[in-house]
């Protein structure tokens, strides 16, 4: 390609905004090209992961483009000479054939582009015939594979990172090497199928940190689509236009940390400024501009240097700059309600405000992939025989919450697992069994369309949140499990009222889970009191009587990456775990008040079941609150299962 790719017609502004609007982006720019001086590369491929050569480049390569410094070409061409005598890009898993191949493409066709007439006449012809020779394995793959693995897999990171760097080095050799017009016709129609079965909710079925991996592939492919062949595919995409909501509501309330629904390394590999400049820009969101402000002046180095997810956030220096769109107005969270509802995900999301210290609750109930990806690849698989939905990073975990508040995780989530369980999460288990087909990566794969779970309604109104989960679906039919109905209630003050009410064709033991970071310690029958630094979290199980209770220690394995086999962790949580004799039918009545660590003063609740539902009062913290949970009836106008009433007013009043 004669024209520099993504910078064709926009140097000159570039350059004229680097000392005024992107003076910050450019700072970045060079603080991490400064940084790779003092990297000692490998001199044979590593059995870890090689991605970051990608981006490497592409970051010295801009650099150079900008400023014509020369030393940032010198850093270039030792960079591009590792990765080009490297004679596989990847060496664990799939080499040549998967992420690495992927990241490198795109990160060293950009710097082909953008720097490659500056490098001597035999490095330029060494990096092109590298590129020509990787992309051509990458695609000869893509097509072997077809139906199978990242080639079809639609909803997955794979799939986009490696048709975006397959397209990306297809543009760029196109006119040295016709054949690679074959690449970028592929990525083309494999992007536009992306794009219309994603989600129009914006909802991510893989969790933050796959998105914040995942999704700039998406948007760094429409890039290279509209600066090579003029296409604009951003106005026809929903997801894009409304992804941004899903990650701010699963943000923590400091912002900085997320709610780690799905596999997540850690709970602070969340955060992407290049992502969050880029969507504000093509779809005017003043919030997503405020967010990559303060993320890039509040948070950034954190999450770059604890962040389990490599390469990580830094890498982006290249897409900060170019994504960054100054025009686009900032606006902070102060106007944007604090719950929302994500439909394809099942997910609920709610916080008492956007405060720091507020109480934020995130409830969730979907098939694997979310509803749209679970119908549209079955009847893929029907109609052709293929493999589409890989859904590997979706937990058994419909039915189940996250709780946070007072600056702490208070019910938590596994966060990643190699063998995935419904014990892992707050959830039922019947006879001791969660849901079929557990225990291992995909809990999902080969299940019958059948096999889902839903929130049937959901009412956000004058600072209550009211949900119903139904996941009975999950567990092996052998269970005869008939219901497993979660009622989730949230006052306006962080206070959970959960009912769960349950139902087999035959008796069967019932468990009732609470995940927490520390051990839940005893205060009593049906009572406990879990530290989490500066918050707590107050349990009181209200019903039934009758259960037998205990508090274990629960062990978590993953390995995270497939690209470092030897890389693995292990997280310890503490289940608290309510049991009961076996029965038809059982309904679990449990408050959950979250308080400061410093707060003395107990909670106290009371119960009172009827035939057609639970009224439960809480005083706590100076307030009286009251809900009415009605657990039978039909769905009305407003979204209740029932109806779900509540009061609230100061004790003593």
């Amino acid at each position: 390609m004669s024209s520099p790719l993504l910078l064709d017609g926009r140097e000159d502004q570039l350059r004229r905004e680097l000392a005024d609007v992107r003076a910050p982006q450019l700072r970045r720019l060079l603080d991490e090209c400064e940084r790779y001086r003092s990297v000692e590369l490998p001199t044979e491929h590593p059995l870890a992961s090689i991605t970051y050569l990608g981006p490497a480049a592409a970051n010295l390569a801009l650099a150079f483009r900008l400023t014509g410094q020369a030393q940032y070409l010198a850093e270039l061409r030792r960079w591009v000479k590792t990765a080009v005598d490297f004679p596989h890009w990847g060496k664990a898993n799939l080499p040549d054939h998967d992420l690495d191949a992927g990241w490198l493409l795109h990160g060293l066709a950009l710097a082909y582009s953008w720097a490659g007439s500056a490098l001597p006449d035999d490095e330029r012809a060494a990096l092109r015939d590298k590129l020509v020779l990787q992309g051509t394995r990458l695609y000869d793959f893509a097509v072997t594979s077809q139906g199978r693995w990242w080639s079809s897999s639609f909803w997955q990171n794979h799939n986009w990172i490696c048709y975006a760097g397959l397209a990306t080095a297809g543009y760029v050799l196109t006119e040295e090497h016709p054949e690679a017009k074959a690449w970028t016709d592929r990525a083309k129609e494999n992007f536009s199928t992306v794009l219309d079965m994603l989600p129009e909710d914006g909802s991510n079925n893989e969790g933050v940190v796959y998105w914040r991996y995942g999704v700039p592939w998406i948007v760094s492919y429409l890039d290279v689509l509209r600066a090579a062949e003029g296409i604009d595919w951003y106005p026809r995409s929903s997801y894009l236009r409304e992804t941004f909501w899903f990650r701010l509501y699963q943000s923590a309330p400091d912002l900085e940390r997320i709610i780690d629904h799905g596999d997540c390394h850690d709970r602070r590999s969340g955060h992407s400024v290049a992502l969050y400049s880029k969507l504000a820009a093509e779809y005017r969101i003043p919030q997503a501009q405020w967010l990559a402000r303060t993320v890039a002046t509040d948070f950034f180095w954190r999450e770059a240097y604890e962040s389990g997810v490599k390469p990580g956030v830094r890498a982006e220096a290249y897409q900060e700059l170019l994504w960054h769109d100054p025009t686009v107005p900032e606006e902070d969270l102060r106007a944007v309600p604090t719950a929302r509802f994500f439909p394809d995900l099942g997910l609920v999301s709610a916080r008492t405000s956007w405060a720091p210290d507020a109480v934020a609750v995130s409830f969730k109930a979907s098939p694997g992939g979310g509803h749209k990806a679970w119908r549209i690849s079955h009847e893929e698989r029907s109609r052709s025989g293929w493999v589409t939905l890989n859904a590997g990073h979706h937990h058994p975990d419909s039915g189940s919450f996250v709780l946070l508040g007072h600056g702490s995780y208070l019910a938590v989530d596994d966060g990643y697992a190699s063998r995935k369980r419904t014990e892992h999460h707050s959830t039922i288990l019947v006879d001791g069994l969660g849901f079929a087909n557990e225990d291992r990566y995909h809990v999902f794969e080969d299940l019958p369309v059948e096999r889902t779970a839903q929130i049937l309604t959901h009412t956000i109104r004058d600072g209550w949140v009211h949900a119903v989960s139904e996941s009975g679906a999950m567990y092996h039919p052998d269970l005869g499990v008939e219901q497993v109905r979660r009622h989730l209630t949230m006052t306006p003050s962080g206070v959970l009222v959960v009912v769960d009410d349950l139902r087999a064709a035959q008796p069967r033991s019932w468990t009732w889970l609470l995940q927490t970071d520390n051990p839940a310690e005893p205060r009593g029958a049906g009572r406990w009191l879990a530290p989490a630094g500066t918050g707590q979290l107050h349990v009181l199980g209200l019903a039934p009587s009758g259960t037998t209770d205990d508090v274990v220690r629960t062990a978590v394995h993953a390995n995270p990456t497939s690209s470092t086999p030897s890389l693995a962790i292990e997280k310890i949580q503490h289940t608290v775990r309510r049991t009961t004799e076996p029965s038809r039918t059982a309904q679990f009545v449990s408050v959950l008040v979250p308080a400061s660590w410093d707060d003395d003063v107990l909670p106290s609740a009371e119960v009172e079941l009827t035939e057609t539902g639970v009224a439960v009062v809480v005083e706590h913290g100076g307030l009286r609150e009251e809900v009415t949970v009605l657990l039978d009836g039909d769905v009305d106008g407003e979204g209740f299962f029932g109806q779900t009433a509540g009061t609230r007013q100061a004790v003593g009043a």
